[in-house]
């Protein structure tokens, strides 16, 4: 049982430095850990094997110079792409909201003069909204209520920023009556970019218009039979895709964090970033085939291939387990052939069921 001077209060570290010290505090304690490991194991080392793992480490420095060269030149290949992919992020985003029409073919002018004229909808109906429920990991978060406001989402856009370094989501939005932004954002703090090392994440506050917040309701308890009080009315939070928007944060109040909930709260915040991620990495890119479904059925063909790996497995682990049993029964069958008859019984020897085995075999180990 670890003693109090090796506990320490979080809260006491965060309030005692800013911001922009955290990062390097956190580096300087990994480093001065992992330091501490370091030296432990070399020090059980024979000196022989000690040079030897010196050099080990000169040659991993070198690769790490390389690391970084390559790290810097794969920065400046994403920054020219991403630049590359702009004009297409805006003409998608002129036709999802019907800035720019698109030339109709040969057969849709004919389906339209075979038809009766009707009020025509401008761009793509709910683009985004379907695009958010047909990936597996923002789906979980879009609720019935939600459904509503995400259908004034005109476009999602994201973008790296270097002080701090991290990435930032924009999601922009028609006047709508729920809430009076036009832009909610999500910025991503990482402390290590390359690891990724999540720091903190920060969301905008939504200004929501009277009893129009998705991310409360409102519980009505009645008063007592006989009473004329009015109903007790009570916000209570609830599921709500907005609530993206206001991420798990770290405790700053003067108090310890205990085990659990610590590893609660990295829960929270490892699901909160996998959204992120799969909105900027997915969802942005590849908007259309999300919209459509497409790109559902991909992810189902990488699971299908990842769960015949797992039925072979199992299917190799089941032959084995039977290969097993059978060198068993040769086994115990020799052994009987072998063994006299310690006495005669009723019908002159021992009952022996199938190939050699005495009594029933057992049934097979199959894995669940």
């Amino acid at each position: 049982m670890s003693s109090d001077k090796d506990n320490f209060n979080l809260a006491d570290l965060t309030a005692a430095l800013k911001d922009e010290d955290r990062a390097g505090l956190v580096n300087a304690l990994k480093n001065k850990l992992m330091a501490g490991q370091r030296s432990d194991i070399l020090e059980s080392l024979t000196p022989q094997v000690r040079n030897r793992v010196e050099a080990l480490r000169d040659i991993q420095g070198k690769h790490d110079e390389i690391e970084a060269k390559f790290r810097e030149e794969r920065a400046v290949l994403e920054a020219k792409y991403e630049k590359l992919y702009q004009p297409l992020y805006t003409k998608r985003y002129e036709i999802v909201n019907g800035t720019t029409e698109v030339e109709p073919t040969t057969e849709d002018t004919k389906m339209d003069q075979g038809e009766e004229k009707t009020a025509e909808e401008k761009g793509v109906p709910s683009f985004w909204l379907n695009a958010l429920k047909n990936n597996d990991v923002t789906s979980e978060e879009v609720t019935e209520r939600d459904e509503e406001a995400l259908k004034y989402l005109k476009d999602i856009k994201w973008c790296k920023t270097e002080e701090p370094k991290g990435f930032k989501l924009e999601f922009f939005f028609d006047s709508n009556p729920f809430f009076k932004n036009t832009v909610l954002t999500k910025s991503y703090h990482m402390i290590d970019e390359d690891d990724p090392l999540l720091e903190k994440a920060i969301g905008t506050e939504i200004d929501w218009y009277a009893g129009k917040c998705l991310t409360q309701k409102i519980l009505k308890k009645k008063p007592k039979k006989g009473s004329n009080a009015k109903p007790i009315t009570k916000m209570e939070d609830c599921e709500s895709f907005f609530n993206f928007f206001n991420p798990p944060q770290v405790p700053e109040e003067d108090e310890d964090i205990d085990e659990d909930s610590a590893e609660e709260l990295q829960n929270l915040m490892e699901q909160d970033y996998d959204i992120g991620s799969a909105i900027r990495e997915k969802i942005i890119p590849h908007a259309v085939s999300w919209f459509t479904g497409e790109a559902m059925e991909g992810e189902e063909f990488d699971l299908d291939e990842e769960e015949d790996d797992d039925i072979d497995e199992d299917e190799d682990e089941d032959e084995e387990d039977d290969e097993d049993e059978e060198d068993d029964e040769d086994e115990e069958d020799s052994k009987t052939k072998k063994k006299p008859s310690s006495g005669h019984k009723k019908g002159g020897r021992s009952q022996v069921v199938g190939d050699g085995q005495q009594g029933e075999r057992p049934p097979e180990c199959k894995q669940q």
